[in-house]
């Protein structure tokens, strides 16, 4: 099974929190640090890759679905892969309806799995460090 296979993911009735706790486990190999770093770094670039798919061209939008769809499968977050996957599938056959539909799928799928990982990262801190989960596009600087 390669990375970019289907069948990686969980289907949906297969998916019952937004982060699958063994594989990023697995993927960060059991390093709290790591793991905190990846997931910042994931949502954040949700909020980007959100924004700048919401007025983009299909060709574009599929593109940074796909980049999406790679990293929600590194942390486990299967929902907002397979979210991801239907925008890049939907923008493949250009359908601009359709590419709406689906960026709103995954807007939903991602501010879910952002406020997840904001209330994680909130328990698992060692300072006053802020939880992430009310990230918006406006406190994000381009990548």
């Amino acid at each position: 099974m390669t990375a970019s296979s289907p069948s990686m993911s969980p289907t949906a009735d297969e998916m019952p929190s937004s982060i699958d706790e063994g594989h990023l486990h697995r993927m960060t190999l059991g390093d709290r640090s790591l793991e905190r770093e990846v997931l910042e770094i994931f949502a954040r670039q949700t909020v980007v890759l959100l924004g700048r798919m919401a007025d983009a061209e299909p060709a574009y939008a599929a593109a940074a679905a796909h980049t999406l769809k790679g990293s929600a499968r590194g942390v486990g977050a299967w929902r907002v892969a397979l979210a991801a996957e239907r925008v890049e599938e939907a923008a493949g056959k250009g359908r601009r309806a359709a590419v709406t539909a689906a960026i709103a799928e995954l807007e939903a799928a991602g501010s879910e799995v952002r406020a997840a990982i904001g209330v994680r990262l909130s328990r698992r801190a060692d300072g006053p460090e802020a939880a992430i989960g009310d990230l918006d596009r406006a406190t994000i600087e381009p990548i």
